[in-house]
């Protein structure tokens, strides 16, 4: 009888222990500052890889909160998820990632899209970090861009940039952009725009001073790149991106990189840090691949012809 409750006892420590096991939960919080194409690109390519490496409903806790564009929301669920002590705090874009750093100095965490990882200072060195901190940078080729566009604009003296200088990412990409232009003749007109609510305002100070509009990667003047789009179109002027997603919203063309294909890379960095390895670690990765995006029909209504040799290497023509 003893013999029978020792055994029912160890069989029942058994069932609870592994029911625990069972009930663990990895726990991955994701944040955005803004919602658009690109970024919710970069998510869903997370969510991807992580489902394929054995994270799915029964032991996955994915989160995702947006900032919705201001820093302050930003610095909010920041904090929170600091609270909330996931296993892995995502952050997608500059200002997001900059607070999430600025609140955590022991929760792992991985930044995606972001531009210029050392001027946002979010690492002092993009090998091996050293801190609890990695991840994606989305750097573009600002000459490639310029060269794409004068393949449209063959006497592209001007192009305006709308851009918020209170982005990190952006005011690095303007300064790229302006130190490649001026190497090339031409000149750059910016027109701030700090808030979404600012780009067509800012767009608008630019008709009758540029050849074309480039947008640069970013958040502010993605997330209403539709504004940028009908002043292209009222003023007869060609808009151009720096990322493809831009361009079935109505850009012109632009070569970038494949944002779901950014967060599937991301996702390789988040599986590495919860199979243990320490951020601080991992290098600093460079976005890897790049698509040519073009619509014809948008260069029509803004005035500009596809060229034959730019139809003939695009990834993909907007119907």
């Amino acid at each position: 009888m003893k013999l029978n409750s020792i055994i029912k006892t160890i069989a029942l420590s058994t069932l609870v222990l592994c029911a625990g096991l069972q009930a663990k939960t990895t726990y991955v919080a994701t944040t955005a500052i803004v919602e658009h194409p690109a970024l919710d690109a970069v998510r869903d390519g997370i969510k991807v890889v992580l489902n394929e490496n054995g994270y799915d409903d029964d032991n996955l806790k994915f989160t995702y909160e947006s900032a919705q564009g201001q820093p302050a929301i930003a610095s909010q669920i920041a904090r929170k998820m600091v609270g909330d002590q996931p296993d892995v705090i995502v952050a997608i874009a500059t200002p997001s990632a900059q607070v999430a750093v600025s609140v955590s100095k022991d929760i792992p965490i991985v930044f995606s899209a972001v531009t210029d990882p050392l001027g946002a200072k979010l690492v002092p060195s993009l090998e091996k970090p050293g801190s609890n901190v990695t991840g994606l940078s989305d750097m573009v080729n600002v000459k490639q861009h310029l060269e794409l566009i004068k393949e449209f604009v063959p006497n592209l003296k001007t192009v305006g940039v709308p851009y918020n200088p209170g982005e990190a990412n952006s005011v690095s990409s303007v300064a790229a952009l302006k130190a490649t232009a001026t190497e090339m003749g031409i000149e750059v007109v910016e027109s701030a725009a700090p808030k979404s609510s600012d780009v067509m305002i800012a767009t608008k100070q630019l008709v009758g001073k540029v050849d074309a509009i480039y947008c640069p990667i970013d958040n502010t003047i993605i997330s209403a790149v539709e504004s940028v789009i009908k002043v292209g179109i009222d003023a007869q002027i060609p808009v151009f991106a720096g990322d493809t997603d831009t361009v079935t919203r109505g850009a012109v063309v632009a070569v970038g990189y494949d944002y779901f294909d950014l967060g599937r890379q991301t996702g390789d960095l988040v599986i590495r840090v919860l199979n243990g390895e320490k951020p601080g670690s991992i290098d600093v990765k460079m976005a890897q691949g790049t698509n040519l995006y073009v619509n014809p029909a948008m260069a029509t209504k803004m005035g500009v012809a596809v060229p034959e040799s730019v139809l003939t290497r695009a990834t993909k023509v907007i119907k």
